[in-house]
């Protein structure tokens, strides 16, 4: 099993900046890739973005590239989401996600949060305007 803990969620005003963090512990395995996605009430949950550890390929939504940041820490089983230039309408609940055995480097199978086996319970994020 794996366990996933975010952190970071919290009220910012428009403009600023946040780093989510997402702490993993429990087996280990040779590639994995951890993804962010959000939700907010009464929509479907959204991807954000993705990083697989082989090759430490990234992925991104496109509607958020430029502002936002995902990297990890392989040493400290953790992955950070950067999200500069916050709007309003990026508030949501805040999921981190893992893929324990990810089977294509598209982008596209990332997207889709049924590739994921493994999920935190999420952390708000509230942009004020």
């Amino acid at each position: 099993q794996v366990q996933l803990v975010e952190s970071g969620g919290r009220l910012v005003q428009a403009g600023g900046s946040l780093r989510l963090s997402c702490a993993a512990s429990g087996r280990t395995f040779s590639d994995y890739a951890m993804g962010w996605f959000r939700q907010v009430p009464g929509k479907e949950r959204e991807f954000v973005a993705a990083i697989r550890w082989r090759g430490s390929r990234t992925y991104y939504a496109d509607s958020l590239k430029g502002r936002f940041t995902i990297t990890m820490d392989n040493a400290k089983k953790t992955v950070y989401l950067q999200m500069n230039s916050l709007k309003p309408e990026d508030t949501a609940v805040y999921y981190c996600a893992a893929d324990s055995a990810p089977k294509s480097y598209s982008s596209s199978y990332y997207y889709s949060d049924r590739q994921y086996d493994y999920w935190g319970q999420g952390t708000q994020v509230t942009v004020s305007s």
